[in-house]
């Protein structure tokens, strides 16, 4: 667009884009094609996904582990006793 004559502020209003975000892309992006763009922001979603995958899993292995330390004490001999 901008090739065709069209200034920069006609452009962002068509797209509906503020200059802020236009120039947070570009910094970004650079010169990246759209391709490539693409699969970077599959890869952030993946890599987010995972890191929630690594946290639930380090969760599970704290629960384990508190459990193990609470069933591995001794405890108290329950009811009656040998007659």
């Amino acid at each position: 667009m901008l090739s065709s004559g069209r200034s920069m502020a006609q452009v962002l209003q068509h797209l509906g884009v503020s200059e802020q975000t236009f120039h947070r892309w570009r910094n970004q992006y650079g010169g990246m094609k759209s391709e490539e763009a693409k699969r970077l922001k599959e890869l952030e979603v993946e890599n987010a996904r995972l890191k929630r995958l690594v946290a639930e899993k380090e969760l599970d292995i704290s629960i384990l582990k508190e459990a193990n330390e609470y069933l591995g004490k001794p405890q108290a001999p329950r009811g009656g006793g040998r007659s």
